[in-house]
């Protein structure tokens, strides 16, 4: 994803944007990925959902001081609403997220 790009997704959205920093490689992203589009779904569109290939985004994982995946980033307008790694259970990811949409 273009530099450019992400920073408008996450700095425009009228909807919070969840970032999800990964990679291909790693077993606990993928075991999270459909928690996260679960949660996403339940949560009927308040959230939008961003997926950022840490290995090819090396910049924007830097950038945001993430050095373990998964990891993730709500933003809203561009600021920082909450931040948490690792694995999560459906339930406590929508208990966060409720707090911000």
């Amino acid at each position: 994803m273009a530099k450019k790009k992400f920073n408008d997704i996450i700095r425009q959205s009228d909807v919070p944007v969840l970032v999800d920093f990964y990679a291909d490689w790693c077993g606990p992203c993928q075991t999270m990925t459909p928690v996260l589009e679960e949660a996403v779904k339940e949560l009927d569109g308040k959230v939008k959902i961003v997926k950022i290939n840490i290995d090819k985004n090396q910049q924007a994982a830097y950038h945001f001081a993430v050095r373990s995946i998964p990891h993730y980033i709500l933003f809203k307008r561009g600021k920082i609403l909450w931040r948490k790694g690792g694995l999560m259970t459906k339930r406590e990811l929508l208990q966060q997220l409720k707090g911000f949409v």
